[in-house]
Parts: C-alpha cells; sequence; structure tokens
C-alpha cells in the first residue's frame, strides 16, 4: 500500500547557492508518465502520497465540463485557475457567474486579497473573487445551475457535484481515492499518488483537450502576468500548473506529463526539476527549458539540480 511521501521516498531535488555558497537543499519526488499514462522516469518513490493542491483544478475544470457545461476558452481556463485577481481575471469570474445568473455572492471560497500588486493596492478589501480560486469555484457553481443541484452545499463532499468531481479524478488517475481532506479554498482534495496525479494531468490538459488548448491560448488567464506559470508556457508551450505546498504539473501537447512534490513545500525547486526531467527524455528543447528558467530565477542565487 501506498504512503504519504517522506523522507525515505524523496531524492535530493536541487541545492541552492548563495555567492558561491550551499544554503538551501531541496527533497522531494518526481514521476514523469508517457501519453499512455506508464512512469518513464522517477525520481524517489512515484508512488508515494500527496495531496495535488490546486494541480488538482486540471481534473475539477474536466470534470465541469463532463457535466455539460460550456465555458468560452478563456472562461475555461480560469475554471481550473490560480489567478492573481487582476481585473482581467475578475471580470472573466463575473462572466461566468452571470451566464450562470449569479453572483459573486454564491461564491462559498474564503475572501482574500488579489495576488497581483497592481491589483492588490487598488482592493479596498479582501473579497471572494479575488481569491485565486474563485474560478473553481464559478466552475462548480455553473455546474451545480445546470444540473438544478442545491448550490449552498455545492463544496460538500456528499454533494452530486463533488461526488462527480472524485469520481472524474479517480477515472483520471487509475486509482481509488483512500484519503479526503479539505483545500485552502474549502473544496474536497483527495490524496493520489504522483504516479497518478501526472496521469491526471496528462489526460486533462493534453493538445486536443478543451482545457489543453485554451490554456495555451491563454496563458495570462491561468496564473498572471510575469508569475511562474504563466511565463513557463508562455516561453515553453507546456501547460504548467503549480500547486500549494510545492506541487507542480506539466503537460506537454503529446500528453507527456511530470508530477513534482517538494517536500518542504517549497516551489524553488519545482520548476526547474520538472522542465529538466521532459528535457532528459527529449520532449522539451533545451533552450525553451532555459529561456523559461532565466525568466522567473532569483537574480541573487544559484540553483544546481542534484539529479
Amino acid at each position: 500500500m501506498s504512503t504519504p511521501l517522506d523522507v525515505d521516498g524523496s531524492a535530493l531535488l536541487a541545492i541552492v547557492e548563495r555567492s558561491g555558497f550551499p544554503e538551501s537543499r531541496h527533497l522531494g519526488a518526481a514521476a514523469l508518465v508517457d501519453p499512455d499514462g506508464a512512469v518513464v522516469r522517477a525520481l524517489g518513490d512515484p508512488a508515494a502520497l500527496v495531496y495535488p493542491r490546486s494541480t488538482l483544478k486540471l481534473a475539477q475544470a474536466t470534470a465541469v465540463e463532463l457535466l455539460g457545461v460550456v465555458f468560452d476558452p478563456e472562461q475555461t481556463v480560469l475554471s481550473a485557475a490560480s489567478h492573481s485577481g487582476t481585473r482581467a481575471h475578475v471580470a472573466v469570474v463575473e462572466r461566468m457567474l452571470a451566464d450562470a445568473g449569479l453572483d459573486a455572492s454564491a461564491l462559498r471560497c474564503p475572501a482574500d486579497w488579489p495576488g497581483d500588486p497592481v491589483a492588490r493596492r487598488a482592493a479596498s478589501e479582501p473579497a471572494r473573487i479575488t481569491m485565486n480560486c474563485s474560478g473553481k469555484h464559478a466552475g462548480f457553481l455553473a455546474a451545480a445551475v445546470a444540473h438544478g443541484w442545491e448550490l449552498e452545499s455545492y463544496l460538500d463532499p456528499e454533494h452530486p457535484l463533488q461526488r462527480h468531481v472524485l469520481a472524474t479524478v479517480e477515472e483520471l488517475a487509475g486509482e481509488r481515492i483512500t484519503h479526503l481532506g479539505v483545500d485552502g479554498c474549502g473544496a474536497p482534495v483527495p490524496v493520489l499518488s504522483l504516479a497518478g496525479l501526472a496521469r491526471t494531468a496528462s489526460r486533462t490538459a493534453r493538445a486536443g483537450t478543451a482545457l489543453g488548448d485554451a490554456i495555451r491560448a491563454h496563458p495570462w488567464a491561468l496564473d498572471g502576468p510575469g508569475r511562474a506559470n504563466t511565463v513557463t508556457i508562455e516561453r515553453t508551450g507546456l501547460v504548467a500548473k503549480l500547486g500549494a505546498e510545492g506541487v507542480l504539473v506539466l503537460v506537454t501537447d503529446e500528453g507527456a506529463a511530470v508530477a513534482v512534490k517538494a517536500l518542504d513545500g517549497a516551489h524553488r525547486a519545482t520548476t526547474p526539476t520538472g522542465l529538466e526531467l521532459l528535457v532528459r527524455e527529449g520532449l522539451l528543447p533545451r533552450g525553451l527549458a532555459d529561456a523559461a528558467l532565466t525568466a522567473i530565477a532569483d537574480p541573487w542565487t544559484t540553483l544546481r539540480l542534484a539529479f
């Protein structure tokens, strides 16, 4: 039986140096799967269990799509986004809600300040619609309205919407959910193996899927200008999705996918690790990976991969 990711199931991913002196070391694990879902490369234990956090949004958005909800491409991306709360992001979420006959008062995610500095300075107070998960919640509400389901309890694991989402996750991951928690936005979040998470990302965000094509066409909507996911998508053509506590998935057009979890919950090593695995398997040109990493690098430190 699989166990939670721990030190024994981890590998050393990266060493961070400042002015030539080692300052931090990041342990973790990763699984790279081919388009059929088979593990072709792993660091640490690919069967180790982790909370996928916001990387699960790719599956949650796909579950909403499977319920017959039709969004335009920008709305599709926002249904899977961890957005920075810019005016452009909020406008799309407002359209999603309005199309369902709702407004921001229906959202049950916590109120939060926008992540974007400009939007944060302009905000008078935290709001649910500027919380980074508001697009996902708008997608949930749209599906509940479409099926005549009760709205107030749409985050309850026993709600028909969430039962459908979790069944979809099991099918995409190819494994049974053995533990269910609560994410930072109040939605149910299961634990998955890293291999199962990579399979889930592969099956939801490869080229030819509505979600994968929309994200590649509108990378700003998934994260925000200058932020890690948006920059990685723009520079590489991959779908990139971060989750809290050091989780990342990357998906190629063809459907190869990598899932990374940093044991310490930090993100400094996740994107470099995921990109490097794709480069070494011949799935991403070195130049594209370097362009992305240069754009998001800390100018005062050097990150050296350890595998």
